[in-house]
């Protein structure tokens, strides 16, 4: 038995169709590894849950009434974004789908054989981003040991490179036009794939630069990394809510919520 196999998934069904629902659960729960851990009628009720269970994969359907799946992916946060297995009676979305990274499509009805070909990639997926947690877990030690932000540390340890300077402004080009954001202008941040989605003031920029590269030309009094792909504008953060599990909520003066890990705590003494 391999690693990838001894791996549970914890899982979250999302589909208007009850009797979908129910098929979907039924075969989940009869496969070893799979932890079934809620079902959801639509997108609202979806991304509480996956707010609150942070599962490792969601099947998700497409067309449901008030907010599609692809428009339901688009509201949550990156750092706890799961794996997304789409499962729809469409094929018109695959596309769109493998846009927003999707593990994999599924057409119903979904064939047995096909459905653990799904569950044996996001398992490997999983298993990658195992590696990456414990990277984050020892650069947590050393913020905690040294008191220095992530972005400092990566500088120290890239102290060849030349250094960075930090902008007033950010040049966003989107086609053949470029915006010019003010760098204080904006909430929060985050990674998706190769892009950066830079949220300000109600509009989100799209950039296609790296976390390591942005991060640099932010003032690291200013904007600090709270989770793995977020970095936040402390000037936004209106309260900061703690969590039995050590983990924090950071509320912005825009109503947006984020959560903070547990290894950038330490980050909540820049708040006052």
């Amino acid at each position: 038995m391999s690693q990838n196999d001894q791996l549970t998934l914890s899982a979250l069904i999302v589909d208007d169709e009850e009797l979908a629902r129910k098929g979907l659960a039924m075969r989940l729960e009869s496969m070893p590894g799979v932890k079934l851990i809620a079902e959801c009628g639509n997108a609202r009720e979806a991304i509480a849950a996956i707010a609150e269970h942070e599962p490792d994969v969601v099947f998700l359907d497409i067309q449901m009434p008030g907010k599609s799946g692809l428009e339901m992916i688009s509201e949550i946060q990156g750092d706890i974004m799961p794996m997304i297995i789409f499962v729809t009676a469409y094929d018109d979305y695959a596309v769109e789908a493998f846009k927003v990274h999707a593990v994999d499509y599924l057409l119903k009805p979904v064939e047995n054989e096909r459905l653990e070909e799904a569950i044996t990639i996001a398992r490997a997926h999983k298993a990658k981003d195992s590696l990456q947690d414990e990277k984050e877990k020892l650069m947590g030690m050393v913020v905690a040991l040294t008191g220095k932000s992530p972005a400092a540390i990566d500088q120290m340890l890239d102290s060849d490179e030349e250094l960075v300077e930090q902008p007033d402004r950010l040049a966003i080009k989107d086609g053949s036009s470029i915006t010019f954001v003010p760098v204080r202008d904006i909430d929060w941040i985050d990674a998706a794939g190769d892009y950066m989605c830079v949220h300000v003031q109600g509009q989100t920029h799209i950039m296609r630069t790296t976390m390591k590269e942005l991060e640099a030309k932010l003032d690291p009094s200013i904007f600090q990394r709270v989770h793995r792909s977020t970095i936040v504008n402390l000037e936004r953060v209106e309260k900061v809510s703690s969590h039995i599990n050590g983990e924090f909520h950071l509320t912005l003066d825009c109503g947006t919520s984020l959560k903070m890990s547990r290894s950038y705590k330490d980050k909540v003494k820049h708040f006052f």
